[in-house]
């Protein structure tokens, strides 16, 4: 049967006007006005809470009140400095960076707010009778008072409150060297050869060159396929070399880091952020790296032997050493001989509408709603012409759930990686009406050209899959309040049901629902397709060693007691430490390591999480990976909750049994 049309699929018919996300701002001015009448509200909304008379506190207008501040603040913000990561026009970046800033800086006086604790503090004096996500919320505010220093003195707090803001200046500035890098390869026709023909007429020229970016449709390819190793070092090097301004600045964050955990009586800033998650403590991270190390160091032998033997036989050198630039060309190698999967070919089969159709099709049916396009106002256009817009609306009901945008394709001055922002919260309002979330999907997926369209390789419709399962975990939350809505959950656990999400481009089940030839629409082949699947595992012992060597630099880097750290250094002593690979000098990869703000002391979450989404993933596996009934569950038991329970509670709860390595192991297998 051939493939259904994209607005076949969605039952869809003239698209309606958007009605849940703020308008779009279209000028630098209209930022900063509108971030100015969202904050006055704020202080107004905050006023009014310390003004409420001893004696007449309840837990409406003071404990779900300070809940309303951040469900109107998030509301009004968020878009507003969302647009400092997307927006083509450099200005309206800048003012979307300038707010950010201001809004950052907003809260960290909020924590400080004495008069404001107080009334959280008398409310709780009164050992109100709560129950659920009321009584969570309380403890949460709370405990969220106490990590901001208000149990301190008021020279300390003062003193906390300094370092505070000069780690948000700083790190916005470490966020913005990144976007702004524009580090560039320039090669010349010839140290291009081998490349496809497709690839090198979409690189720029510049005079008898190619200008080659370091973004990820631009550089992976090289990494994965140009024969020329000399080529394919330029690169790694490139990429290895980018925003060299960075090390100095997150020099000095680390710095800042230690002191404010050291100003809060924690040994070291991984203690202090990880306190409120599942690990509790790095001890407990570096237990966990215990346990995997060993299962993936045999199977990262074997992959090292594996591709090294490869580079051997193929460039007739038997004493040739396997280096990092190798590792992905080798490996595509290895899946072309060992697996006759040629990736180049495979993208074929994944043309960016045809897995976006496959992944709509698929989670409509899981958790049973529908996705309609609809416009934003005419007077307020989205920022750029790429962008998706859609409404999610439940079948059972008929009801808006929320709304999302995809912005999909690399460009100028645009974040570089792919992520989910959360730009409207939901949160139910005392009347019972409710305020409906409302999602930003964020990927660089090759732009489509005058002769093909976007293709996706495999790894990027899995990039696709975990970046909508955190738009899931956004939009079908079901939470009151704010403060545990969509993906507001332990940062070690919010990756799970993003990755578990992935075990949908490898089922056999579902592959066929994202796939067909760009050309002719014909299926991805049966015997490719199982070939594929064949090469699951293939080198993942060295790719999540990879991951413990990421998380392994973020632990030493927050784990340091006086913040003192050489961070080229460390980053190198881990290579060899937690890799096959020897270390390189003169590279500073962690200048350019986005996830060291935001995910600080926290990157192990990745790997965390991954066991989760692995042992979460069987459910599905046994009955089936389209099965509605397993679905809806997963719904109920996760998606719908937010963060209103504890992520250990949850995964019980959806289990029906406390969480296991064995399907993690399994993975790391070639028949897992």
């Amino acid at each position: 049967m051939p493939r259904l049309l994209f607005a076949t699929l969605l039952g869809l018919g003239t698209p309606t006007i958007a009605s849940v996300m703020p308008a779009v701002p279209q000028t630098p001015e209209a930022i900063t006005a509108r971030f100015d009448a969202a904050m006055a509200e704020a202080d107004e909304r905050v006023a009014a809470i310390i003004a409420v008379p001893k004696g007449e506190r309840t837990y409406d207008n003071t404990i779900d009140a300070m809940d309303a501040i951040n469900a109107h603040f998030d509301r009004d913000g968020n878009l507003l400095a969302f647009m400092g990561y997307v927006h083509p026009d450099a200005a309206m970046r800048d003012a979307a960076r300038a707010c950010e800033e201001r809004w950052t800086n907003w809260y960290i006086d909020l924590g400080k707010n004495e008069s404001l604790y107080q009334s959280i503090q008398s409310f709780a004096d009164t050992n109100p009778k709560l129950d659920g996500e009321d009584a969570r919320l309380l403890r949460f505010l709370l405990r969220d008072y106490r990590r901001a220093g208000m149990e301190l003195s008021p020279s300390a707090r003062a003193e906390l409150t300094d370092v505070e803001k000069e780690l948000n200046e700083l790190t916005i500035a470490f966020d913005q060297n990144i976007l702004d890098d524009a580090t560039t390869l320039f090669l010349a026709e010839e140290e291009l050869q081998g490349m496809p023909d497709d690839y090198i007429a979409g690189l720029t020229h510049a005079g008898n060159m190619y200008a080659l970016g370091m973004d990820y449709p631009t550089s992976l390819p090289i990494l994965n396929h140009s024969p020329n190793e000399e080529t394919r070092q330029k690169m790694w090097l490139s990429r290895r070399r980018r925003a060299k301004a960075n090390v100095e600045v997150l020099e000095k964050i680390l710095s800042l880091r230690s002191k404010q955990a050291e100003i809060l009586g924690f040994d070291h800033a991984s203690d202090f952020e990880n306190e409120i998650r599942m690990s509790k403590n790095a001890d407990e991270v570096e237990r966990f790296y215990a346990k995997l190390r060993p299962l993936l160091a045999e199977k990262a032998k074997e992959d090292f032997a594996m591709l090294t033997a490869a580079k051997r036989e193929a460039t007739g050198d038997p004493g040739a050493k396997l280096r990092p630039w190798d590792f992905g060309y080798w490996m595509e190698r290895v899946r072309e001989r060992d697996y006759d999967v040629d990736s180049n070919v495979v993208k074929e089969y994944f043309p960016f509408a045809t897995v976006r159709d496959g992944i709509f099709e698929i989670t409509q049916n899981l958790y049973g709603i529908d996705y309609r396009p609809i416009d934003a106002p005419a007077d307020a256009p989205l920022w750029h012409e790429d962008v998706e817009y859609f409404e999610v609306v439940d079948r059972n009901t008929g009801e808006v759930l929320g709304e999302f945008t995809m912005d999909m394709y690399p460009r100028e001055g645009k974040y570089g990686h792919a992520a989910q922002w959360g730009i409207v919260p939901r949160k139910v309002w005392p009347d019972g009406s409710v305020q409906r979330p409302v999602a930003a999907l964020v990927c660089n997926f090759p732009k489509p050209t005058k002769d093909r369209p976007s293709l996706l390789t495999h790894d990027q419709a899995e990039t696709f899959f975990h970046e909508f399962g955190h738009c899931l975990h956004t939009l079908l939350t079901e939470t009151d309040t704010t403060r545990f809505a969509g993906t507001s959950v332990e940062r070690d656990f919010v990756e799970a049901p993003s990755q578990m999400l992935e075990s949908w481009v490898w089922s056999p089940e579902t592959l066929p629902l994202m796939s067909g030839h760009y050309e002719t629409g014909e299926p991805l082949p049966t015997d490719l397709l199982e070939r594929m699947i064949a090469a699951k595992s293939l080198c993942k012992g060295m790719l999540d060693q990879g991951q413990v060597w990421l998380g392994s630099i973020d632990q030493a880097y927050h784990t340091s007691p006086d913040g003192d750290v050489d961070t080229t250094q460390v980053g190198l002593d881990m290579v060899e430490q937690c890799t096959m690979f020897e270390a390189v000098p003169n590279t500073w990869f962690q200048a350019g390591f986005g996830h060291l703000t935001g995910y600080q002391g926290g990157y192990y979450g990745y790997l965390w999480s991954k066991v989760f989404a692995e042992d979460m993933a069987e459910r599905f596996k046994e009955l089936g990976m389209l099965n509605p009934e397993a679905g809806a569950w997963y719904r109920e038991k996760v998606l719908s909750r937010g963060g209103s329970a504890d992520a250990s509670d949850m995964l019980r709860d959806y289990l029906g049994r406390e969480p296991k390595l064995d399907a993690y192991i399994r993975s790391l297998k070639p028949d897992g």
